[in-house]
């Protein structure tokens, strides 16, 4: 939770070409994450977006 108490579950992920995870940011649904990743993905192939839920892990 943040400080308005809002429940974002959705974790937009980076992996850069060296490997290395960063979290882009949190978001109330599954839609807008993956909004947020299509945007992301037009700056080029050095790097990887995906949406993942809270505690979900990945592969």
């Amino acid at each position: 939770m943040n400080d308005s108490g809002a429940v974002l579950p959705w974790l937009v992920i980076r992996q850069d070409d060296n490997g290395s995870r960063y979290r882009v940011g949190r978001y109330a649904t599954r839609d807008e994450a993956q909004k947020v990743v299509d945007g992301l993905e037009d700056g080029g192939p050095e790097q990887l977006y995906w949406v993942e839920r809270v505690g979900q892990t990945t592969p």
